[in-house]
C-alpha cells in the first residue's frame, strides 16, 4: 500500500524530492492533488516509510 509522506507545493519541488529518493533506492510516486493550486503528493510503499522519512528529513533541510 502506498502512503503519502509529503505534499509538495510545486512540481519542481516534487520532482526534486522524487529524484533524490529514487537515487537512494526507494520506490516513489508523485501525483497531483489540486490542479488549481499545483500541489503534489509524494507517495512511498508503507513498508519503507521509516527509512524514507529519515532521508526526506535530510533532503528538506539541505
Amino acid at each position: 500500500m502506498w502512503t503519502v509522506i509529503y505534499i509538495a507545493p510545486t512540481q519542481k519541488i516534487a520532482d526534486r524530492i522524487r529524484s533524490r529518493l529514487t537515487d537512494e533506492g526507494f520506490l516513489v510516486q508523485v501525483r497531483p492533488i489540486n490542479l488549481t493550486n499545483q500541489q503534489y503528493e509524494i507517495l512511498v510503499p508503507e513498508g519503507e516509510l521509516d527509512e524514507v522519512q529519515e532521508v526526506l528529513s535530510t533532503i528538506l533541510h539541505s
